[in-house]
């Protein structure tokens, strides 16, 4: 019977871990630590509220903890970046060491496919093999590949520790919520006159993978996307939206402004951002397949249909409930 930490457990992939582990027969225990208190509740999580900075040691030591995963991380952009980079930065450190000193053997760490970077020279396609250039100037991608580099150092100073290195792209499904999703069902949208295709994967995909990850000890690096494109086109058409697009060097300034503004009836995220949808940076999941044997429940396209199946659903109940 497994015995599980969670980093992060009141956020979007924390929930979702646990309502996979709830299900989960040789999973016994779930202890998660997050400031905020997770939406979802079960029988065998024990939450604890706990700063991701603040010593684990006492949390991890003695307790018999087959599996630590890790998913706190401040995604939506904030305007105070030393703010998110020290919950990111430092609490991954922190995470790290309480490990290493409580003798845990198998971390599972959260990183992402941003940690390639939004370029134009970009290979078509990136496998895990791929130079990792997290844009500087978009701190969730910069912070994703530092992160790697932590983890890189700590793989090598303790060789005996199976670290898994998780690079999903964006996750989708009815909790999807962050800055992109809310963009994404704005009635107008903003978007930038030219924009590549797209990749997504499901929250159900992601979680079971990563159990799977768990359970096989498979240590490394593994891309998690699904297969297939989407244009945004094609998702603002799916929601019921409109997109106005501008040329970059109308949109980049303008998008800046209103995000100093505090303006998010307007944007949701810093002009850098942009780059995600401008320039490709799809990743290759033949190295899960292959050593996973992982069938994919959602292509991309389909997974993005369950997020629009729930806003429309959501739009209907407060019209039910207001008439």
């Amino acid at each position: 019977m497994k015995k599980v930490f969670i980093t992060g457990v009141g956020g979007y992939f924390g929930s979702s871990l646990v309502r996979l582990l709830d299900k989960k027969q040789d999973v016994e225990e779930v202890v998660g630590i997050d400031i905020k208190v997770p939406a979802y509740t079960s029988k065998k999580l024990r939450f604890i509220r706990h700063d991701i900075r603040d010593d684990l040691y006492p949390l991890l030591s003695g307790k018999d903890f087959d599996w630590v995963i890790h998913t706190a991380f401040v995604l939506p952009p904030i305007h105070n970046k030393a703010l998110m980079e020290d919950i990111n930065i430092n609490g991954t450190r922190n995470l790290l060491d309480s490990c290493k000193r409580a003798g845990i053997k198998q971390i599972l760490h959260c990183s992402s496919t941003t940690a390639y970077g939004f370029h134009e020279d970009n290979p078509p396609i990136l496998t895990e093999d791929s130079p990792l250039r997290g844009n500087d100037d978009f701190t969730y991608s910069k912070n994703k590949k530092e992160l790697e580099y932590v983890c890189r150092e700590f793989q090598e100073a303790h060789p005996d520790i199976c670290l898994t290195i998780i690079r999903p792209c964006f996750v989708v499904g009815p909790g999807f919520d962050n800055p992109l999703a809310k963009h994404l069902k704005k009635k107008i949208v903003l978007m930038p006159r030219d924009t590549i295709p797209f990749q997504f994967i499901h929250e159900d995909d992601l979680v079971e993978i990563i159990y799977q990850l768990l359970e096989k000890k498979k240590c490394g690096a593994y891309n998690l996307a699904s297969d297939g494109t989407m244009t945004f086109d094609e998702m603002i058409h799916m929601l019921g939206g409109y997109s106005l697009k501008l040329p970059a060097s109308v949109l980049y300034p303008l998008n800046n402004l209103m995000w100093l503004l505090r303006l998010r009836f307007i944007t949701e995220f810093p002009s850098p951002a942009l780059n995600m949808v401008r320039y490709p940076w799809i990743a290759s999941n033949e190295k899960l397949k292959k050593e996973l044997g992982y069938k994919f429940k959602y292509d991309t396209k389909g997974a993005f249909e369950t997020f629009v199946r729930h806003v429309k659903s959501s739009k209907t109940t407060i019209l039910e409930r207001f008439w």
